[in-house]
């Protein structure tokens, strides 16, 4: 199976701020996230196979703990790295135009200025997730990334519209996962932070 994982918090998450390519580290919670991610797939019924992570140091910091803790190495991805917000990066929403934000909403093939649009994302993340469907249906491999990608990855599953990513929450710290019936992927668990309160 796909287990899709959401980095732990930084503190530009604690401050609500778009955060696509801005590189930031975990915070002091994010690092407690991490640790508590990395026993609850220590300890899953099913042994862990693969580490595959975004370059962004949030989600490569997440993955170091699991890593430490399976002695596997970590796989670094672009195609898993969080969406590129371009001049949007880095400040709160609120502050982007209310039109821009619209249209945004409105049109996947929309994207911010110098960033990109949910089509370019879901392109990249389609690709990585076409190419991981023979090795994650015999093997557990765990995806350290971001909520976009982990959106777009569930939308790959459940084979609907792009605009579902809208209709999505996603988590801190949380955990998803994609199961294969041979090679059609499944949504088997979506959004569960349950190892968070353990």
């Amino acid at each position: 199976m796909l287990i899709l994982v959401r980095h732990g918090r930084t503190s530009a998450n604690a401050a609500g701020l778009l955060q696509g390519r801005v590189d930031n580290e975990l915070d002091e919670v994010g690092v407690q996230q991490a640790n508590q991610i990395a026993a609850a797939l220590a300890r899953a019924d099913q042994r862990l196979d693969r580490i595959i992570s975004s370059p962004l140091l949030r989600a490569h910091q997440t993955a170091q703990a699991t890593a430490e803790l399976t002695g596997l190495e970590i796989a670094i991805d672009e195609r898993w790295a969080e969406l590129d917000y371009g001049e949007w990066d880095g400040i709160p929403i609120s502050e982007v135009r209310a039109s821009d934000w619209q249209h945004w909403r409105a049109d996947t093939g929309f994207a911010p200025p110098g960033g990109e649009s949910l089509a370019q994302l879901n392109d990249r993340v389609n690709a990585a997730c076409n190419e991981l469907t023979a090795a994650a249906a015999g093997r557990n491999i765990a995806i350290f990334t971001h909520v976009s990608p982990i959106k777009s990855a569930v939308r790959w599953a459940l084979g609907t519209f792009d605009e579902i990513s809208w209709h999505l929450h996603v988590s801190q710290a949380q955990i998803s996962t994609i199961g294969f019936r041979g090679s059609v992927p499944r949504l088997t668990s979506y959004n569960d932070t349950s190892h968070l309160d353990a």
